[in-house]
C-alpha cells in the first residue's frame, strides 16, 4: 500500500501488462498460452495507447493485488475476494449508487464478504472517476480539527468541508454518517448522503458492565477503504472500493481509543475506577483490553463478523506457509502485520518481513491522502 507513482508510457504499461498475462496465465491453467493475448494486448496498446482486461483478468488481478497488499493481515482469503465489474460506470451519481449497494451486498446480514466495486479505469484522453472518502463509511467530526468535540477528528477537515458546500449536517451525535464524496469523469466532486439502509452499525456494549450502553457507542460493520487505486498490469483503476472484515484493534485499540479520533481510554477508565495519575499505573493498558473486549463481544452479540488478532496473527502465518508451497513469495510491513495491542503475545511479532512492491496492487496516489481530508473540495 506504498505510494508510488502513476506510469503513463507505453513502454511501461506493456512492461506491466506483460508481466500480469504471464502471471494470469501461469496461475489460470485453463487461460492457455499466454502468447495470443500478449500479442492482442500489445496491439491494441500501439492502437489507443491503453487495453481493455478481460472478466476473467480484472477478477484474478483485483485478488492478486490482495495477496499483495504488504499492509494486510488478512489475506489468507484472498482467492474469495467478490468483484462486481463495474467499469461502464464514469458518472458520479451512479457510481455513489454502485458504492451504496456495494455496501448492502457485502455487509451480508452481518457475515460480511470481501467485496471489491470496480469502475472505470484511466485512459489516456482522460483520468477515470475518483473516490475522495478515506473509506465508504465515515463519521462526522464537527468542531475544531485540534480540539473536536463531537465526534471522529480525523474527519474534522472534511466535514468543515462539505457543511461549506451544503451539507447541513446531522443530528450531532457523536456517529453521524458523512456524505460520500465521488468525483466523476469530467465533473466536480459532488456529495452523496449515505442511505442508512446501506450501514449496518453495531451497538458496543461490555460484557461485564450494562451501564456502557449508556454512552451510545457503535461502529460500522464493513470497513471498505475507497480512497486507493487497484493496479493491475499497468492499467490504474483509481475508484475501486475493497472491503474484508474489521479485525477488533482496528476499531477498539485504534478508531475508538486513538488521541486524534475517539480518544476514550481515559472515559473507559473513568468507569473502571482506574487510578490516572500516572501512566506506571498501566490504566492505559488495561483501559485499551476492557474497550477491544467491548468490541469482540457487541460484534458476536451482533452476529456480525469480526476477527481477533490473536486468531488473525496465526491465519497470517497460515497464509505464509500456503504460499511459500505454491512457491511465492510473500512481502509484509512489520509494523502494520503486528497488532496494537499484544504484539509480543502474537506470533507475527517474532518473525521479520520483507516490503516487497509490486505492478499489481492497491496504492495510495499523490493527493488521495489530501482529498479524504477535503482539501480543495471547495
Amino acid at each position: 500500500m506504498e505510494i508510488l507513482p502513476q506510469r503513463s508510457t507505453t513502454a511501461q504499461v506493456w512492461e506491466a501488462a506483460e508481466e500480469f498475462i504471464r502471471l494470469f496465465h501461469g496461475e489460470n491453467r485453463d487461460a492457455g498460452d499466454p502468447r495470443h493475448r500478449l500479442a492482442a494486448v500489445r496491439s491494441e496498446l500501439a492502437e489507443t495507447g491503453t487495453y481493455r482486461h478481460t472478466p476473467e483478468e480484472l477478477v484474478h488481478g483485483a485478488r492478486v493485488a490482495w495477496r499483495n497488499s504488504n499492509r494486510c493481515i488478512g489475506r489468507l482469503y484472498w482467492n474469495s475476494l467478490r468483484v462486481r465489474d463495474r467499469r461502464e460506470s464514469t458518472a458520479a451519481e451512479d457510481i455513489a449508487a454502485e458504492c451504496f449497494e456495494h455496501l448492502r451486498e457485502a455487509t451480508n446480514g452481518g457475515r460480511v464478504r470481501p467485496m471489491i466495486t470496480v469502475f472505470a479505469p484511466d485512459a489516456p484522453d482522460r483520468p477515470g472517476p475518483l473516490i475522495w472518502s478515506e473509506q465508504l463509511v465515515r463519521y462526522a467530526g464537527y468542531g475544531d480539527h485540534h480540539s473536536v468535540t463531537v465526534g471522529d477528528a480525523r474527519n474534522a477537515p472534511l466535514t468543515e468541508a462539505l457543511l461549506r458546500l451544503g451539507w447541513r449536517g446531522g443530528a450531532g451525535t457523536p456517529f453521524d454518517l458523512l456524505p460520500l464524496v465521488v468525483q466523476g469523469v469530467d465533473d466536480k466532486p459532488r456529495w452523496f448522503d449515505t442511505p442508512e439502509d446501506a450501514v449496518l452499525e453495531v451497538p458496543i456494549g461490555h460484557p461485564d458492565d450494562e451501564g456502557w450502553a449508556q454512552w451510545g457507542l457503535r461502529w460500522h460493520a464493513v470497513p471498505a477503504i475507497s480512497n486507493m487505486c487497484l493496479e493491475i498490469g499497468g492499467i490504474h483503476y483509481p475508484a475501486a472500493p475493497f472491503n474484508g472484515w474489521y479485525m477488533g484493534t482496528e476499531i477498539g485499540a485504534r478508531n475508538l481509543a486513538d488521541t486524534d479520533r475517539y480518544n476514550l481510554l481515559p472515559a473507559v477508565a473513568r468507569r473502571l475506577g482506574l487510578d490516572t495519575s500516572s501512566d506506571r499505573s498501566l490504566w492505559k493498558d488495561r483501559a485499551l483490553v476492557e474497550l477491544n473486549r467491548a468490541v469482540l463481544h457487541s460484534f458476536d452479540r451482533a452476529g456480525v463478523t469480526i476477527a481477533d488478532h490473536h486468531t488473525e496473527s496465526r491465519r497470517f502465518l497460515s497464509h505464509l506457509e500456503r504460499e511459500e508451497r505454491k512457491g511465492r513469495e510473500v512481502g509484509a510491513e512489520w509494523a502494520w502485520i503486528v497488532p496494537p495491542i499484544s504484539g509480543s503475545a502474537t506470533p507475527v511479532f517474532h518473525r521479520t518481513y520483507e516490503d516487497r512492491p509490486s505492478s499489481t496492487a492497491y496504492v495510495h496516489h499523490p493527493g488521495a491522502q489530501d482529498r479524504a481530508q477535503g482539501r480543495d473540495l471547495v
